[in-house]
């Protein structure tokens, strides 16, 4: 900065001159008022009012005039800096009040609008399926049972009177947990654990037997490798066929309606004796599309019945493998696949959709429990 100099003439030096001072004033105001947002009057306000704007230059120099010059300029030079810093705080004003109006605009909340934009998760039907049907059964003083998935041979076949020959003891229908002749299997039906109960409750025993099994199925809409079942054992003094009846009866009721019966085919299975195929009268038609052929059932195939599972009397030699006297206790057992039961419950078509996972077909059950 020069030093003063008495003899300097202040209208030399062009920065204030007034003309100058007055056109500094009239772009920084027009730079103002060009800025669109709070970033644009930034720049703005660093080039018309910081160290290096036309203004502050000028404001340096008025150090150098003489003093009788001095008041002069330095009134000149400070209206126009006063002058610029209001038009900068007005500016300023104005666009902090567009942005707070444009960001209630943009960032608006309808707190009227309705809740419920979190989708609800759901459970898979083959568990809700499983538990009811337990629920059935616990309600008549049944105990819920569980056992390995990996089971022993003799579990799963030699104590179910299942002879070494059956053609289920193959590889094409049982998964065996290498080396074959270690005698493991992925089991083919929850009936080991009945034989389990067995062998472990006091007598007299009432189980039901939820749980995932396996069987050298291919995939497709009706059969899967691995699938759920039910099964239920009744051990007691004076059981009867008739015991067995009611029960089923009641277990069709309660999952598919009141008035539902079942009905028992004569069958062959290794571990019961007599056995029987069990029925479900047909919960579409209830039997009606037989004795009227212009209304066909495609549930049944206006058969009025549909298959359900399995059940008997258990086989003496069942007790006795279980260390059971055949001579004074029996009992009667039954099956059934729950993926059936859940086709038949909600009109599936392909078994496929049970296991793939999409979320899409679990969501339609909701948390039924």
């Amino acid at each position: 900065m020069s030093a003063p100099n008495k003899d300097y003439d202040p209208v030399e030096v062009s920065s204030l001159d007034s003309e100058a001072v007055e056109s500094a004033t009239t772009a920084a105001l027009a730079a103002f008022v060009a800025a669109n947002d709070l970033d644009e009057l930034k720049l703005a306000r660093i080039a018309h009012t910081g160290d290096r704007s036309p203004l502050a230059l000028a404001n340096r120099e008025i150090g150098a005039l003489p003093p009788a010059a001095k008041a002069q300029a330095g009134q000149r030079v400070g209206k126009a800096r006063g002058l610029v810093k209001q038009a900068l705080a007005a500016r300023e004003a104005d666009l902090e009040q567009e942005r707070d109006a444009r960001v209630l605009r943009e960032e608006r909340v309808d707190v009227t609008l309705a809740a419920g934009q979190t989708r609800v998760g759901a459970r898979h039907p083959l568990t809700t399926i499983s538990e009811r049907l337990s629920d059935v059964f616990v309600a008549m003083g049944y105990e819920v049972a569980e056992g390995p998935e990996i089971e022993a041979e003799w579990f799963n076949f030699d104590a179910l009177n299942i002879a070494a020959d059956h053609p289920a003891r193959t590889m094409q229908d049982t998964f065996f947990v290498e080396p074959a002749e270690a005698g493991v299997v992925l089991r083919t039906h929850t009936s080991p654990v009945q034989i389990r109960a067995l062998l472990s409750r006091e007598l007299p025993v009432y189980v039901v037997c939820p749980g995932r099994v396996f069987r050298t199925d291919e995939l497709d809409a009706t059969h899967t490798p691995v699938f759920h079942q039910i099964e239920g054992l009744a051990v007691d003094e004076g059981i009867t066929m008739a015991d067995l009846k009611g029960t089923l009866d009641h277990l069709a009721a309660s999952v598919f309606g009141e008035g539902l019966v079942t009905r028992l085919r004569p069958s062959y299975f290794p571990f019961t004796e007599p056995s029987a195929e069990l029925d479900l009268q047909c919960f579409a038609c209830r039997g009606e599309s037989v004795t009227n052929p212009d209304r066909p059932c495609r549930t049944c195939g206006s058969e009025g019945w549909i298959e359900w599972g399995g059940c008997g009397m258990v086989n003496p030699r069942v007790l006795e493998a279980c260390g059971v006297d055949s001579e004074k206790y029996s009992g009667f057992a039954f099956g059934m696949g729950l993926e059936r039961t859940l086709m038949f419950r909600h009109d599936i078509t392909d078994m496929r959709d049970m296991v793939e996972g999409d979320i899409r077909f679990t969501r339609a059950f909701g948390l039924e429990g």
